[in-house]
């Protein structure tokens, strides 16, 4: 009898858990609705197409023409940066770009060379260039504190030999709307003229 009473119990329990048959794909549309939009790193594993529009748009970026691209020789491999797209969007401005390891045989490890420090796994250091009035726009912050992190790519990975590729983004806060052209400063990977601001 106590048995049979323990399983009544449980029934409706597995139900409001979303455990049984019928209630396994609305529980799986409530956890997407409730949890935050997907990140840079995990927007690769988001296989499922969905109505409302999510952060997919710097991936859908890649498949843009280059605004302007340049091989550039890092370390021991050969690398081919394409900037897809520099965009004004209010406020803000949005820089997308793509790096690709042409060499034949080297991976190359992005680690900290776009970041501000050693241990800086972001793009951070890249930065915009208003060469008309003077002015340095440096990767926005989620915060004002010292722990306040960047609003750009999180980066610690090798890029395979032979094409292995990234797409990468950074958000600044935009320049005045008479800015057309930026340069765009890339660390140890060289500053980029006149890139057309959209």
């Amino acid at each position: 009898m106590r048995n049979k009473l323990a399983l009544l119990l449980a029934i409706p329990a597995l139900a409001g858990c979303g455990m049984l048959p019928a209630q396994v794909g609305a529980g799986g549309e409530e956890k997407q609705a409730s949890s935050p939009a997907p990140t840079s790193e995990t927007k690769q594993e988001t296989t499922q197409p969905t109505e409302q529009p999510t952060e997919q748009q710097p991936a859908e970026a890649a498949a843009l023409p280059a605004v302007v691209s340049r091989k550039v020789k890092h370390d021991d491999s050969t690398l081919r940066i394409d900037i897809t797209q520099l965009k004004r969007t209010g406020k803000t401005v949005t820089l997308t770009w793509t790096v690709t390891n042409t060499s034949a045989d080297e991976s190359w490890y992005i680690g900290s060379n776009l970041g501000t420090d050693t241990l800086d796994f972001t793009t951070s250091a890249v930065a915009l260039i208003d060469a008309v009035n003077g002015k340095r726009y440096r990767v926005a912050r989620n915060g004002t504190g010292e722990n306040a992190a960047c609003v750009c790519s999180r980066v610690n990975q090798h890029l395979k030999a032979g094409g292995g590729a990234m797409e990468m983004y950074a958000v600044y806060g935009a320049p005045p709307a008479d800015v057309t052209k930026v340069n765009v400063e890339m660390g140890d990977l060289g500053v980029f003229n006149d890139v057309p601001l959209s």
